[in-house]
């Protein structure tokens, strides 16, 4: 899919691609994608809830329950709350993470934009976010919707991935490099 690389699962993506689907029938596209936004956000940062919804041992119907309250509570639209509980009662809740990368991936090719991840080891500026958005659609000549994360471990620099390329300015990484040498002399 157009040069973009986003690991799932055959049901993963039907159920993305279904999601996708239904919220373009219906005109609420992007409602849907910020809340896929937000939800991609309470996953990411709440390993707890991670671990419980890929737990083999909590039933189906305790993960529906979990994610529809938190979809609710989130104020999320019914057509989200729905898709949530419909994943979880599905047996499908570990894989919500990847069906909500798959879905942003639908949504930026609808719009001929390229999916791009940047990790970085202290947040960036709005401003540093628009330059590398700017950098990236001067590279490639599309438009670009980034997602960043912060990963201390990397100490500055930074980690560019698009599809299935990645640009790594990380000191982390030349610091590796530099003792490779050095153990290689």
């Amino acid at each position: 899919m157009s040069g973009q690389d986003v690991k799932s699962s055959g049901a993963s993506d039907r159920y993305a691609t279904a999601l996708f689907e239904l919220a373009e029938g219906v005109g609420k596209l992007d409602l849907l994608e910020g809340e896929m936004a937000t939800l991609k956000g309470i996953l990411a940062t709440n390993a707890e809830l991670t671990h419980f919804l890929a737990s083999p041992v909590i039933g189906t119907s305790e993960k529906a329950n979990a994610i529809t309250a938190i979809a609710n509570k989130a104020g999320f639209s019914t057509l989200t709350s729905n898709f949530t509980g419909v994943v979880a009662s599905s047996g499908r809740a570990a894989e919500l993470s990847l069906m909500v990368d798959r879905f942003t991936l639908l949504c930026a090719q609808a719009r001929g934009a390229v999916h791009a991840e940047a990790v970085t080891a202290q947040p960036m500026s709005a401003k540093q976010e628009k330059d590398l958005a700017g950098a990236i659609k001067a590279a490639l000549g599309q438009d670009v919707k980034i997602e960043t994360r912060v990963d201390p471990a990397l100490l500055g620099g930074l980690v560019v991935k698009i599809g299935s390329r990645m640009f790594d300015s990380s000191l982390k990484s030349k610091l590796e490099g530099l003792n490779l040498v050095m153990k290689e002399s």
